[in-house]
């Protein structure tokens, strides 16, 4: 399998990597086994002084990871560079909260003392995603290796060189050798590694086809699994909305990283009584964004990461154009080099298009015009996907009682959803299982040990 580089602004190949054979990579297991129990027994504050060298690290080098991002997989470099910044606030969250988080829970029983204990589980497997290169293997790397955990990590195909420089991060903070490894391999290679008894536990973020099989050979293998898959999120605006903050969040949430975002908002559930008005703010507010080169600061919209997902997201456009949906921005790919897409609006949008049914990778927005609250909520749980949800109210408590009733991982109330190392994330049916970030996260990979003493 091709594991290469491909710069999305231009289409050139950046950088062809060979995958490694089977053998390097059973080396690979035997290394994690065998450094696994001197991290897990060098004590908590020092394993978490070298999380803390690891986020000064990314901050010192900023610009130099941001700029690798950019290349890599087309984000923005203002983007880029935040998320970088993030990474650093993850690694040293959890620095500052592991210790509370994994202090043992004692609970009052005929012993002279009980309590639950919270014991690393050996070897994990990080199955990560292109689209936040970075963040997405910092926030699970974090509280894995707080816990003592070690690590090995399978990054998608058309981010290698991330993947390398991520290990070479923790490699330069002092992590000893194999505790964290990148393995260059293909897809197919994980059901094999799920099948070694190296590997402990999995977590998967990426599709819901991709999250099926992961999820399949780790329950038959009775191994531990969070799957963080795909995600339809509805934006809702209510008639008491503040229309004009509403239009411009929602401009952002869409858009950002190209619209290739997880939790960016992907339907837009607006009711009737301010429809038009939403309607003529969204759409400035998606025209002010600037669509080109991703490496200039003034950059809010880059190119797609691959040319296939651009192919993808123009059958979607056209599939439900031609079932009546109608285009009110964009709607069409950008002439020249690279894999560009520019924000784009759709109305009329019903149950049966693609872009209602099925999740959309890209900065296209379908907007559904509803009667009311209740037609509102109907349509944002009318989806197989339930990982975020946004819902705009000039009543907080509404937007409570509305939040109480939306079947989503994350609810934001007035604001626009994101991830957050002091809050778990993760969804609801088919957008996975499990939680990441928080303490719900650090504790998903962990053993919790009664410990029991006469």
């Amino acid at each position: 399998m091709a594991i290469e580089s491909v710069n999305p602004t231009t289409g050139e190949r950046i950088r062809r990597y060979e995958e490694w054979s089977p053998a390097r990579v059973d080396k690979a297991l035997v290394d994690a086994e065998d450094a696994f129990p001197p991290w897990r027994d060098a004590g908590l504050e020092t394993r978490l002084g070298l999380l803390r060298a690891c986020a000064s690290l990314l901050r010192r080098d900023a610009d130099t990871h941001a700029s690798l991002i950019t290349t890599e997989m087309g984000k923005p470099v203002r983007q880029a560079r935040a998320e970088v910044e993030k990474c650093a606030w993850v690694l040293e969250h959890y620095a500052d909260k592991a210790p509370d988080f994994l202090a043992p829970d004692p609970a009052q029983t005929d012993a002279a003392s009980s309590y639950a204990a919270f014991r690393p589980l050996g070897p994990l497997l990080a199955v990560m995603p292109w689209n936040f290169p970075y963040w997405q293997v910092f926030r699970f790397a974090a509280p894995a290796l707080a816990a003592g955990n070690a690590v090995l990590l399978k990054h998608a195909s058309n981010v290698p060189a991330c993947a390398t420089a991520i290990e070479q991060v923790f490699r330069d903070a002092g992590l000893p050798e194999a505790v964290f490894q990148t393995l260059l391999i293909g897809a197919p290679a994980v059901e094999r590694l799920l099948e070694t008894d190296a590997v402990r536990a999995v977590t998967l973020t990426g599709s819901e086809a991709a999250g099926r099989k992961v999820a399949r050979k780790a329950g038959d293998r009775l191994k531990k699994s969070v799957m963080e898959l795909g995600g339809s999120d509805p934006f809702v605006v209510l008639e008491d909305a503040d229309v004009e903050e509403a239009a411009k969040t929602g401009a952002l949430s869409r858009c950002q990283n190209s619209g290739q975002s997880c939790i960016a908002a992907k339907r837009f559930v607006v009711v009737e009584a301010v429809f038009e008005r939403f309607l003529e703010r969204f759409r400035a507010a998606m025209e002010a964004l600037v669509t080109g080169d991703p490496a200039e600061e003034a950059t809010d919209v880059g190119p797609q990461a691959r040319g296939e997902f651009l192919d993808v997201l123009e059958k979607q456009v056209a599939g439900s154009v031609g079932k009546g949906a109608g285009i009110v921005l964009g709607g069409t790919p950008l002439e020249g080099p690279g894999f560009f897409y520019p924000p784009t609006i759709l109305t009329g949008v019903a149950r049966g298009m693609p872009v209602a049914d099925e999740e959309v990778f890209g900065p296209v927005a379908p907007v559904f015009r509803v009667a009311d609250e209740a037609e509102a909520l109907r349509v944002a749980n009318d989806s197989r996907f339930g990982l975020g949800a946004s819902v705009w109210t000039a009543d907080a408590a509404r937007g409570e009682r509305f939040a109480a009733r939306v079947e989503a991982g994350a609810v934001f109330v007035n604001g626009m959803v994101k991830s957050d190392p002091r809050l778990p994330f993760g969804g609801v049916k088919r957008s996975g299982f499990g939680r990441e970030l928080g303490r719900y996260g650090m504790l998903e990979f962990v053993n919790v040990q009664t410990v029991w003493v006469r």
